[in-house]
C-alpha cells in the first residue's frame, strides 16, 4: 500500500517534531472542491469537537454567542492584591490594571469560548461523542486546552499505526500527569468514536476523487491475517491523470468473514468497487497469487464480462513469485544464513566487537560497513549474510577468534560453509542487482518486470545447464524453473502485450518470447480501433444526425467530404500504434510518463490507451516491503492492530499520508494551526513561570 510525508509541524517545527517516518507513496493534487482551507474548524462551534482557541492568530468564535456590554468582562477577571493588575478567574492570565476591557473580552472569546453561556463549564450536546470541560487553572499558569493534546494524540496514533487503546496504558496517563495534573486524556471509548467519524468524512473525501477521474482505473489487492486470526483484505486503486501523473490511493480495508474463501473475497470486492461507483471503469487487477484471489478475480472477470461493462484481466504479483524463486535459490544455504545472522547480531549489539570488526577489514581491506547490519530475515538481510562472508571473511574469522570466549566456536564457518556461501552469493547476484533496480524504480510498469523476469529466467537456465554447477544448485535450480514457468503461464496473456508494448523502453523488441507472437499484435491492434478510434468516430458522427434530419435525410456535399476525412482520419490513427511500435524505444532509464506526455501530440489515441494500460500494476505490494526490512514494521503493525481499529487506523493513516487532509464531521483539522497554539501555550508558561522566579 503507495502514499510520503507524516509530519505535523507549525511554525517551529524544530521545536516539536511529531515525525513519523514513512515510505508510502504520495496521493497528488486531487482533493475535492468541496474541501476548504480552514483555521482549526471554521463554522463549527469548537466544543463541538473539543478545539479551543488562543487570543492569537485567527480565531474561532463560538456561533450565536450573546453580546454582552464591556463592564460584564469585568466580573470574569479578579483584581490582584496590588491593585496593578487583573487575573482571567479561569486560566490565571494575568493583565494590567490599565489593559482595556475590550481587550479582556477577546482573551474570553478566544480562550474561553461559552464563557458567558454556563459559567465555568463548557459542554456538547448529547449525541457529540467528545465532551469539554473548561476548569479553572491553578493561579499563575497560562491556559492550555488540553483537548489540543488529544487532537494531537489522534494524530499520533495515525502516524504511528496504534489502536486506541495504547492510550489506556495507566503510566502513560500517569506520565502526563506527571507534567500536568490537569490533563484529562479522552477514554478509548471517546477516541474510537472520533476515529470512525473522521473515517466517514474522509472517505466521502475519497469517494468524491475517485469519482473525478477520467480514464480507466486499475485495483491491487493484498492480504493478511491479524494476531485475532482475522482475514483483511486491502483494495487500491490506481490511475494515471491528466497531466501523467501516476495516483494510487486506498479504497478499503475488508474484514472477509469465514471461511474467507473465494466466494468471500468476489463478495467484499464487489461492495469497494461498486460504494466507490468504477465497477465500470475497472481495467484490472493485480493479485497475491493466492488460489482465493485467483478464483475471486475470474468470477468478477466473468462477471464484467456477462454484462459487458469492460474489458478485464487479472494479473498475478510479480515481486511474490519473484521471492519464492529465490527463497528457492537459499534453501541449502539457509542454516549457514543462520548462523551469519547470529554473528552479525552480536555485533551490532556489542559497540567494542564493532569497533574491532571496523579495523580490522580496514586493515584487511574488506570494504567499509556501516552499523547497524541489517539483519532482517528478507531477502535483502539474507543477501547482507552472504555478502559478509564472501566480501569481509578474514574479518569475520578475526572478530570470532578474539571474541571466542563470548561468542563460542559455533559460529566459525568451516571451508565446506564458506564455499556453499561463495557459490550461491556469485550464482544470485543478478537476482539482487534485479529486485535492487524493481525496487528503485519510479514507475515500475509490466513491461518492464516482464523484461527482468525474463533476464531471471535466462540465469536460471545457465545455471541448470552450466558444467560447473554442484548437483545441489542444479537441483534448486531446476525448483526454481518451475515457479518462473509458472508465473509466465499467468502472465501471458493479450492484457499483458498491449501493457507491455506500451512502455515506450519495451515495445515489441524486448518483449519475452512467451509473448512475442503475431496474434497478439493483431488483438491489440484490433482492441486499438475497437475501443480508441471507432468509439470516437462514433461519437463524432452523431453531432451530424441533425443535420441529416433537416436534409431530409439526403446527404449533402459538405457531409460527403466530412465522411471521408473521418475515414482518413480514422486510417491515420490506426496507423499511430504501427509508427509508434516502428520506431526504436527508449532507453531504460526514460522517464515513461514524461515520454508518453511529450510525445502524447504525436499519438493522441493511442496516448489515451497508454494512460488506462501503464496503469496496470505488476505487484500487488511494494516490492521494498516485501524484499526489504521495511516491510517487517508493516507486518507487525497489521498484525497487532485490534479488530476495533485496522480499517479506520489504517485508512486514514494511508489517507494522510497521501495528502488528504485529516476531517472531523466533514470539516478539515488544521494541524499545523494546533500546533502554533501548543507553541504559544507554551511561551506563556515559560514566561509566567519566569515571572514567578523573579517575585
Amino acid at each position: 500500500m503507495n502514499f510520503e510525508t507524516g509530519t505535523v509541524s507549525g511554525r517551529a517545527a524544530n521545536q516539536m517534531d511529531w515525525t513519523v517516518n514513512n515510505a508510502f507513496k504520495t496521493y497528488k493534487d486531487i482533493e475535492p472542491k468541496s474541501v476548504m482551507d480552514m483555521a482549526i474548524m471554521q463554522n463549527v462551534d469548537t466544543t463541538d469537537i473539543g478545539l479551543g482557541s488562543s487570543d492569537k492568530g485567527n480565531a474561532v468564535v463560538p456561533t450565536k454567542r450573546k453580546k454582552t456590554m464591556t463592564s460584564v468582562y469585568l466580573k470574569y477577571f479578579e483584581t490582584a492584591p496590588d491593585g496593578k493588575s487583573r487575573r482571567c478567574k479561569f486560566c490565571g492570565q494575568s493583565y494590567s490594571i490599565a489593559t482595556a476591557t475590550g481587550n479582556l473580552g477577546r482573551h474570553l472569546s478566544n480562550r474561553h469560548p461559552g464563557y458567558d453561556k454556563s459559567g465555568d463549564s463548557v459542554t456538547t450536546s448529547a449525541p457529540q461523542p467528545i465532551t469539554v470541560i473548561k476548569k479553572a487553572q491553578p493561579q499563575g499558569k497560562a491556559h492550555v486546552d488540553y483537548d489540543h493534546l488529544n487532537w494531537l494524540l489522534i494524530k499520533w496514533l495515525i502516524l504511528a499505526s496504534l489502536p486506541p487503546s495504547s492510550l489506556e496504558e495507566k503510566w502513560l496517563a500517569n506520565s502526563f500527569k506527571f507534567l500536568n495534573p490537569s490533563i484529562q486524556l479522552w477514554s478509548g471509548d471517546k477516541y474510537k468514536a472520533v476515529f470512525r467519524e473522521v473515517f466517514r468524512s474522509m472517505q466521502e473525501d475519497v469517494r468524491a476523487s475517485v469519482e473525478q477521474v477520467s480514464s480507466k482505473v486499475s485495483i491491487i489487492l493484498d492480504f493478511w491475517t491479524s494476531y485475532e486470526q482475522i482475514f483483511y483484505m486491502s483494495v487500491t486503486c490506481q490511475w494515471i491523470d491528466e497531466h501523467w501523473s501516476f495516483q494510487k490511493i486506498l479504497l478499503d480495508i475488508c474484514h472477509i468473514p469465514y471461511p474467507c474463501g473465494s466466494s468471500e473475497i468476489y463478495h467484499s470486492l464487489t461492495k469497494v468497487l461498486k460504494m466507490y461507483n468504477i465497477e465500470n471503469r475497472v481495467l484490472s487487477c493485480t493479485h497475491d497469487n493466492s488460489q482465493n484471489a485467483i478464483h475471486a478475480c475470474h468470477t468478477l472477470k466473468e462477471d464484467l464480462e456477462g454484462q459487458k461493462l469492460t474489458p478485464f484481466c487479472y494479473i498475478p504479483c510479480a515481486a511474490r513469485a519473484l521471492n519464492l524463486i529465490i527463497d528457492d535459490g537459499l534453501r541449502t544455504t539457509k542454516p549457514v544464513i543462520s548462523k551469519i545472522r547470529e554473528f552479525v547480531l552480536e555485533l551490532n549489539s556489542s559497540v567494542e566487537m564493532a569497533e574491532d570488526f571496523i579495523q580490522i577489514t580496514t586493515a584487511y581491506q574488506e570494504g567499509s560497513w556501516k552499523f547497524p547490519l541489517e539483519t532482517s530475515a528478507r531477502w535483502s538481510g539474507n543477501y547482507q549474510m552472504l555478502d559478509l562472508v564472501r566480501k569481509a571473511g578474514k574479518s569475520m574469522d578475526s572478530v570470532m577468534r578474539k571474541y571466542e570466549e563470548t561468542l563460542g566456536g559455533r559460529m566459525l564457518l568451516s571451508s565446506t560453509e564458506k564455499n556453499a556461501v561463495s557459490i550461491v552469493h556469485g550464482y544470485l547476484e543478478p537476482f539482487y542487482k534485479t529486485t535492487n533496480n524493481i525496487c528503485t524504480n519510479k514507475l515500475l510498469t509490466i513491461g518492464l518486470v516482464l523484461f527482468f523476469m525474463d533476464h531471471i529466467s535466462e540465469m536460471i537456465t545457465i545455471c541448470r545447464e552450466s558444467r560447473h554447477s554442484p548437483d545441489w544448485l542444479k537441483n534448486a535450480a531446476e525448483e526454481m524453473a518451475k515457479k518462473a514457468r509458472s508465473y509466465n503461464s499467468q502472465v501471458s496473456n493479450i492484457f499483458t502485450y498491449m501493457t507491455a508494448i506500451l512502455d515506450p523502453r519495451i515495445k515489441s523488441e524486448l518483449i519475452p518470447e512467451s509473448l512475442s507472437t503475431g496474434n497478439y499484435l493483431d488483438e491489440a491492434r484490433n482492441h486499438f480501433i475497437r475501443n480508441y478510434t471507432s468509439s470516437h468516430f462514433s461519437s463524432m458522427t452523431s453531432g451530424y444526425g441533425s443535420q441529416e434530419i433537416e436534409d431530409g435525410g439526403s446527404v449533402s456535399f459538405a457531409e460527403e467530404i466530412a465522411r471521408k476525412k473521418r475515414r482518413a482520419s480514422l486510417s491515420n490513427s490506426t496507423d499511430e500504434l504501427t509508427q509508434y511500435l516502428s520506431e526504436p524505444p527508449a532507453p531504460i532509464p526514460t522517464d515513461v510518463l514524461e515520454w508518453w506526455k511529450v510525445n502524447s501530440t504525436r499519438y493522441p489515441r493511442l496516448s489515451i490507451m497508454a494512460r488506462d494500460f501503464l496503469a496496470v500494476q505488476p505487484t500487488s505490494v511494494a516490492p521494498e516491503e516485501l524484499f526489504c526490512s521495511k516491510g517487517d514494521e508493516i507486518d507487525k503493525q497489521r498484525f497487532c492492530m485490534p479488530h476495533d481499529s485496522t480499517q479506520a487506523i489504517l485508512c486514514i493513516r494511508s489517507w494522510t499520508q497521501g495528502g488528504i487532509k485529516l476531517k472531523y464531521k466533514s470539516t478539515e483539522i488544521d494541524y499545523e494551526r494546533l500546533m502554533e497554539l501548543a507553541l504559544v501555550a507554551a511561551a506563556d508558561n515559560s514566561t509566567t513561570g519566569s515571572d514567578k522566579k523573579q517575585k
